[in-house]
């Protein structure tokens, strides 16, 4: 009996792959050593400004402005300006215990093993709960704090998550009612659909903060942070209806008919069958709806709420850190990229696990 063997493939060096993808012909070349001493000069250049010239002392900031380097004192004084906005400052404590719950809260939401209809929404329930509670006190000798004082990176934080839990449920009731044998409830479902996606998210926010309490009874009013999260999240709903709706779509009519064909409850073809492979199927534009979402809730600070983007504006306000403003936009832009970036790599991640867009 003869076996055949397979030839190892042959080792690549780190030579090898330098010549084979940057200097494979005199043009190629040409372009890497232009584009490799850009970038050695921009990292010197940065490295400079943000690190080896760099102010960091509040005790040093009579410099500041002086030299070529940053001034990172500004974010020594007005930190927790930023990150904790109006919050009063002897209870920020319970601010930070709030966002590590829901940070934490979202880390185990994204184990594939609580994936249940169950587990879920208890996780939720709970998290949400706690940061809720931590956040609004008035109990156990915490002092009350109204919505109102909420502000910087939690005010962010707990409209990002609000919208996203209130409104991904949202969304699946819109894309199976588009969905629905029912002319009515298709059709209108299509028209709310069409009417919300027709309007601004800042107009939508604007009516929930200002016109619906002249609309409506006292007594049902309720809070003015309640209406925007609720406004936000019907808005969001409405989007990532249309790319759910997509994925149902994309699934083979035949599992429809012969779910029906074996007697399946059309509810159990829904949870079991239908909405995982819509799930799995739209997962890189859902994560990218996530992203859009997250980036939106600076929005809310035209009507009165002071999140993170508010914050800083106002850490430089007042003329003492007015030329820091470069300093205080890099912070902002490094704590939404953390956010950012860290959703990306989970969606890359979960891509992979779930070997989207493979047969």
């Amino acid at each position: 009996m003869s076996t055949s063997v397979v030839p190892p493939l042959p080792k690549q060096g780190f030579g090898n792959w330098l010549k084979k993808h940057f200097f494979s012909t005199w043009l190629n070349s040409v372009f890497s050593v232009l584009f490799g001493a850009l970038l050695i000069w921009i990292c010197v250049k940065l490295s400079n400004w943000a690190v080896l010239d760099a102010i960091w002392s509040v005790d040093d900031k009579e410099h500041c402005g002086h030299g070529a380097g940053a001034c990172w004192a500004v974010i020594q004084d007005r930190g927790r300006l930023i990150m904790f906005g109006l919050y009063p400052y002897d209870e920020q404590w319970r601010s930070t215990l709030a966002c590590l719950v829901v940070i934490l809260t979202i880390g185990l939401s994204c184990l594939p093993s609580l994936w249940s209809i169950k587990k879920l929404p208890a996780l939720w329930v709970i998290g949400f709960g706690a940061f809720v509670l931590l956040m609004r006190g008035g109990f156990a000798g915490l002092p009350l704090v109204t919505s109102e004082q909420w502000g910087g990176l939690s005010l962010t934080i707990f409209i990002f998550s609000a919208v996203f839990v209130l409104g991904m449920p949202l969304a699946v009731v819109f894309a199976l009612a588009r969905r629905s044998s029912l002319p009515v409830i298709a059709k209108g479902a299509g028209l709310f659909i069409d009417l919300v996606r027709s309007l601004p998210l800042l107009a939508v926010l604007f009516a929930a903060a200002v016109v619906v309490p002249l609309l409506v009874p006292d007594w049902l009013e309720g809070n003015k942070l309640g209406r925007v999260v609720i406004a936000f999240a019907v808005f969001f709903a409405v989007y990532q209806a249309e790319i759910i709706r997509a994925g149902l779509q994309s699934t083979s009519q035949g599992q429809e008919e012969a779910a029906a064909a074996l007697g399946m409850p059309y509810w159990s073809l829904v949870v079991d069958i239908l909405l995982p492979q819509a799930f799995r199927n739209t997962l890189p534009s859902t994560i990218n709806q996530a992203v859009i979402t997250f980036k939106e809730t600076s929005i809310v600070t035209i009507i009165g709420f002071f999140e993170v983007m508010a914050s800083g504006n106002a850490a430089i306000g007042g003329g003492e850190w007015t030329e820091q403003f470069v300093e205080v936009y890099v912070f902002l832009a490094l704590v939404y990229f953390v956010f950012v970036f860290g959703l990306s790599r989970y969606g890359a991640w979960l891509e992979n696990r779930m070997r989207v867009g493979h047969a």
